[in-house]
């Protein structure tokens, strides 16, 4: 088996290198090369920008008829990377740089531009000096102006940095450090204040609600204590059932819970023992209608039969005081009617 990469090539007795054919190349051919973008550009059809260093896949060839002390020119053939437009640019060995031949234009080239312009001057100027000495002579004295002027500037820039030697920065730092300093101590004293007052005046207002609303509150309170009052002078009103024209709208228990409520206050609780015949009226004998009691039946009748007759009484007679019966006392019935009323309400 022959080896892959061979060292020793076999050439034959009768081999002679000038039979073989030159293969003859055109001048103009060109070549794929891979290369960068050496400068800024734009793209005058779709004016996409390609900056330096982008690679592209480029052809290459030799420029006819162009040469440079006998070095070649090449050209080089890219296409833009939004519409595939054609760009060209060629070697420009005079200047060690690449020129622009069509197809984009090359960016940020003022530098160029102001390079070229001072050998541009100074070229004309050594031509003028070949020529004419009075001219060697006056840009002469324009020099020596021109370094005097130099040379008293930097006298004053060196004057300058002495003065700025004998200044203390770090003084002028601490004092401007200080200021800061100040300057947000007022500004945390100014918010506090700020906050203060805020507050004082949301506790004003506070108080002002709250002062009205126990206005309110004390007038409602008086007008019922004013209407209780008004409802409670005389002591036998609370034993009439009659309802009041202010509390018509209230429910049952409403009324009898006010009734039980002006009675405590009025008279007070029975277990009291208090003395209550001053607060009933006893009705004049003449008045009273007293039916015959049944044969065999027990003459007293008991506290409820008391409390119902007591009742009725009072629905047909509304205001009139309450009637002994058999002779038994105010304080019996008075009992009677705090029972009855006690019954009802449980």
């Amino acid at each position: 088996m022959s080896e892959r990469k061979v060292l020793n090539k076999y050439y034959p007795p009768d081999f002679d290198p000038s039979k073989i054919p030159k293969l003859k190349l055109p001048k103009d051919r060109q070549y794929v090369v891979r290369l960068m973008a050496p400068f800024n550009m734009r793209c005058k059809t779709c004016g996409e920008y390609i900056y330096k260093g982008k690679k592209f896949n480029a052809r290459k060839e030799t420029v006819q008829n162009e040469l440079y002390m006998g070095l070649p020119i090449f050209r080089f053939y890219i296409k833009c990377t939004r519409c595939l437009a054609e760009i060209t640019f060629k070697t420009d060995p005079e200047n060690t740089d690449y020129a622009m031949e069509h197809g984009a234009t090359r960016n940020f080239q003022a530098e160029k531009l102001i390079e070229e312009e001072e050998k541009r001057i100074q070229q004309e100027r050594e031509e003028e000096e070949l020529n004419n000495p009075m001219k060697v002579l006056e840009n002469r004295t324009k020099d020596s102006k021109m370094e005097m002027e130099v040379l008293e500037n930097l006298q004053e820039l060196k004057e300058l940095n002495q003065r700025q030697a004998q200044v203390d920065f770090e003084g002028m730092i601490d004092q401007y450090r200080e200021l800061e300093r100040r300057e947000r101590e007022r500004e945390k004293e100014d918010d506090e204040r700020e906050t203060k007052e805020m507050l004082e005046r949301a506790l004003v207002k506070r108080l002002r609600e709250s002062d009205s609303d126990s206005e309110k509150e004390e007038g409602s309170s008086s007008s019922l204590s004013n209407q209780v009052k008004s409802s409670t002078d005389k002591p036998t009103d609370i034993l009439t059932i009659d309802k009041p024209k202010e509390r018509q709208g209230a429910t049952a228990g409403g009324v009898k819970r006010a009734k039980m409520e002006s009675w405590d206050r009025s008279v007070g609780t029975l277990g009291g023992k208090r003395p209550l015949g001053s607060l009933v009226v006893r009705k004049k004998p003449t008045a009273a209608v007293n039916k015959p009691s049944p044969v065999g039946g027990p003459a007293a009748p008991t506290s409820q039969t008391d409390s119902k007759a007591s009742k009725t009484a009072d629905s047909t007679n509304n205001s009139k005081p309450i009637t002994t019966q058999n002779g038994s006392s105010s304080l019996s019935l008075l009992g009677a009617y705090s029972d009855s009323d006690s019954n009802g309400s449980d």
